[in-house]
């Protein structure tokens, strides 16, 4: 699959389908667009669906700067308009929430909707700053086999992570955490650790916005998505039970529903 150079970064893309509409799909940290093999495989019938990497994520380019959300909503941006898939329906699960928000505010012409998956408009809470970079110092210097036990209870509900038949899914998502790049990781965590606060700015969104949250997620608890759903104008809110904050892979029939749900729908009047 190919790359492309936008904003001063080579980003790894691939591209399914070849609907009229265009879905992409943008992943949450630590991880790649890998975790949404299972929506793009149940969209490509319907939709041209893009997935993108992060810079210093899965086969993007590793920066030395650029890890921000300012710059990961413009390195978006750039990729929409170069790839002609404006305007789309964009799908970010958490980091790639925050960049779906922004995009929303700043360039609502490239978006036909947006959905926002296991993701916040607040910053990181004080509490967690302190653990999330002592476990990206020891993932930097040391690897992150050292802290996945650690991290797989983050991105994970407890339905998935105790299920016996789901092992072998546990050891694939386990590794492939494993396997990040340090650098890239590590800078990407602290982009997403240092965010500032963008609730102030949900109210300008007019874009036409599903919320996913899974019930077990402790990462952004549903409690985060209500907040946001009090905040936004034209959003609607779906629980998905059992699931933690990577729903696309813990539950992917739920999400896949409440994603063509949404997307076969029409917009109010």
């Amino acid at each position: 699959m190919p790359k492309i150079k936008v904003n001063g970064v080579e980003l790894y893309y691939e591209e399914h389908g070849s609907g009229e509409e265009t879905v992409v799909l943008s992943h949450g940290l630590l991880w790649s667009c890998r975790m949404f093999d299972k929506q793009i495989e149940a969209l490509k019938d319907t939709y041209r669906v893009i997935a993108y990497d992060h810079r210093g994520q899965g086969q993007s380019q590793i920066t030395a700067a650029g890890y921000d959300m300012d710059t990961l909503t413009e390195d978006a941006a750039a990729l929409l308009l170069a790839l002609k898939a404006a305007p789309c329906h964009f799908v970010g699960l958490s980091m790639g929430g925050f960049v779906g928000m922004r995009l929303a505010v700043r360039y609502p012409e490239l978006l036909r909707s947006l959905v926002l998956i296991e993701t916040t408009a607040d910053e990181e809470p004080r509490e967690n700053v302190p653990k999330y970079k002592l476990l990206n110092f020891l993932g930097r210097w040391l690897g992150f086999g050292v802290v996945a036990d650690r991290v797989m209870p983050i991105m994970f509900g407890k339905t998935f992570l105790s299920d016996p038949a789901r092992a072998e899914e546990r050891a694939y998502w386990r590794s492939r955490l494993i396997q990040n790049d340090r650098i890239g990781t590590t800078r990407a965590v602290l982009g997403v650790v240092n965010r500032p606060s963008f609730y102030h700015e949900l109210d300008k969104i007019k874009t036409r916005t599903l919320i996913l949250v899974g019930d077990e997620d402790v990462a952004t608890v549903p409690a985060k998505s209500e907040r946001m759903r009090a905040k936004l104008p034209n959003a609607q809110l779906h629980i998905i039970p059992q699931a933690g904050h990577s729903s696309s892979v813990e539950q992917p029939e739920a999400v896949n529903a409440a994603l063509r749900a949404f997307l076969e729908s029409k917009a109010p009047d």
